[in-house]
């Protein structure tokens, strides 16, 4: 029962990824968005897999670990992208 409820608060919380990753992605800039919580929600994920390995209870509750991972996987590169943006606008706004 434990792991089904632990997949569940994973499933939950993992579900804000791919529409934060969406939302940003539309919004088409990093205002707003920060790199500090994106690496601290990462190293929460990677703790969390961790302590599969270290307790010994690797099971299946580990993919959604991993499926987690990937989506803030994503959110990574739209915030890069993101960044990108917000760069070219600023370049173009001082040459012009």
């Amino acid at each position: 029962m434990a792991e089904v409820l632990e997949a569940t608060m994973l499933v939950c919380f993992g579900l804000s990824w791919p529409i934060n990753a969406y939302k940003n992605y539309r919004a088409g800039t990093a205002a707003g968005s920060s790199w500090q919580f994106i690496a601290l929600i990462t190293a929460g994920y990677l703790a969390g897999i961790a302590a599969k390995f270290v307790a010994g209870s690797v099971n299946w509750v580990l993919a959604v670990y991993v499926i987690n991972l990937a989506c803030l996987g994503v959110n990574w590169g739209v915030y890069a992208r993101n960044r990108r943006l917000d760069a070219a606008r600023e370049d173009r706004a001082v040459a012009a």
